[in-house]
């Protein structure tokens, strides 16, 4: 295989006159003379100009939309519109045939999203999943490289755990045994000491409690991997399986978490925006397409650009939960009753609704709420002198919602071990969690940042199962 140079390289290069080797897929083939091909690099197209009098009728007959080729020849100024260069073909190999009659992606029709989420192992090459994949792939590299920046150690964390860290019983089950035929006690209950790890186990939900252990004794570490929840939801922002970013640090306390949070967000989406501008920009032009579409009064206030300079410009608002919820009772749509959760009083968990409405129409501008009830927050969260409040954060967007949750960790051994009774929540199974507070306990905070949100953010799409390659969610499994 002859060294070939990719076509996003080539079109910023700049130059001409040069023999050149490129490799991609056709997107089309006009009048047997030009052919449309793409690599991935990028999204533009380059054009390869073919002489077809003398070109075997064969080879032409064989060039069709999808086929893989591999083009040799001059690359040379164009005179045609939208495009700088142009590959004038000296030969052309087919590497990979492409059946017209039986390839789902034609230039003909446009296929929906729900569609191409069917055929997910061929939406890659379409540009809006070439796009949001390519920008996927920046703000992944712009996570580590932040935290690399600052100096903390990247810490890979059990995907397989016998632990809950939420505590919410939505764990997927992991065992060897012959499910049709499970052991038993004699008191009838599953037998997992005779299960592959000798105990119940499961994939887990997040991977906060073992980095607490790391920033234990390193200071300052992230995990960024996959977690699972066995929750059987069906809604446009809910993954069985999905990508989460869990910074802890020692020595941290609830303001220096958010502040952390605040300047983790505002750097990955800062690079994106110097990376990826080519894809934004389609991405923006898509999402204006779409809002055509629809009724005036539910369309977005900012474009897709618009609203990631937006978060960058903007400190985050930040207020308690207790403020919010005098915000949200008193607000228009509480006292019409247009919120599906009615805002009753302190204590209301909030949903969607709720912190949508904080964000993209009070203050418009991304918000970071603190210090909620206790009750309604997990059990390693600080709990405050009020008795009422845990030092929890969470960290609002426009068209998302929540994106990051955290908190700082309740570092007091007695006080975490009476929350934990009180919820029920066994020592004996935690009791390596509860050594770190016994030995050489401190301050220390962190949060979870879900990475689908965070792409659906920055992409502008709707729905979290189009920024995953490949999604799991109930009833489906695929590729």
């Amino acid at each position: 295989m002859s060294q070939r140079i990719k076509i996003k390289a080539l079109l910023q290069s700049g130059e001409t006159g040069i023999d050149v080797t490129v490799k991609g897929w056709v997107r089309a083939f006009r009048q047997n003379r030009f052919i449309a091909l793409n690599d991935g690099s990028t999204n533009a197209t380059l054009q390869i100009v073919v002489d077809f009098e003398n070109t075997d009728p064969t080879l032409l007959k064989s060039i069709t939309v999808g086929a893989a080729i591999s083009v040799t020849g001059k690359l040379a100024a164009s005179l045609g519109q939208g495009q700088t260069v142009e590959v004038i073909a000296s030969t052309i190999e087919v590497l990979g045939d492409c059946d017209p009659d039986k390839y789902p992606l034609q230039l003909k029709n446009r296929p929906s999203l729900e569609y191409l989420r069917e055929i997910a192992h061929l939406r890659f090459r379409t540009n809006t999943f070439g796009a949001i994949f390519r920008v996927r792939n920046t703000l992944s590299f712009a996570i580590h490289k932040f935290f690399n920046e600052k100096g903390f150690v990247y810490l890979h964390t059990p995907v397989i755990t016998a632990s809950d860290a939420e505590g919410a019983g939505e764990a997927f089950h992991v065992t060897n045994f012959d499910l049709a035929n499970v052991p038993r006690t004699e008191s009838g209950e599953v037998d997992y000491s005779k299960d592959f790890f000798g105990r119940s186990t499961n994939l887990t939900v997040s991977g906060q409690l073992e980095g607490e252990l790391g920033a234990m004794a390193l200071s300052d570490i992230y995990t960024f991997g996959p977690t699972f929840r066995a929750e059987n939801s069906n809604t446009t922002r809910h993954l069985a399986e999905f990508w989460m970013i869990e910074p802890e640090m020692a020595f941290y306390e609830l303001k220096d978490n958010a502040d952390l949070a605040e300047e983790l967000l505002k750097y990955v989406i800062s690079y994106a925006l110097e990376q990826n501008q080519e894809d934004l920009q389609f991405l923006n032009q898509r999402l204006l397409d779409e809002e055509k579409q629809k009724p005036q009064n539910e369309r977005s206030e900012l474009a897709l650009l618009d609203k990631l300079q937006f978060c960058l410009a903007n400190d985050f608002e930040r207020l308690t939960y207790t403020e919010a919820i005098e915000i949200l009772r008193e607000s228009t749509p509480n006292k019409k009753k247009k919120f599906q959760f009615p805002v009753e009083g302190w204590g209301t968990d909030l949903q969607s609704e709720h912190e949508r409405y904080l964000v993209e129409k009070h203050f418009k501008k991304p918000v970071i709420l603190t210090d909620y009830p206790k009750e309604i927050k997990s059990f390693y969260m600080r709990q405050n002198d009020d008795g009422k409040t845990v030092a929890a954060m969470d960290i609002l967007f426009p068209g998302i919602g929540e994106i990051v949750g955290g908190s700082q960790r309740e570092e007091r051994l007695d006080k975490l071990e009476t929350r934990m009774d009180e919820l029920g929540i066994p020592k004996d199974e935690l009791w390596w969690y509860l050594d770190t507070r016994r030995f050489g306990s401190c301050p220390h905070a962190g949060f979870g940042l879900g990475f689908e949100r965070l792409v659906l953010f920055v992409t502008g799409m709707g729905n979290i199962r189009d920024v995953i390659p490949f999604p799991r969610f109930p009833k489906n499994a695929e590729f």
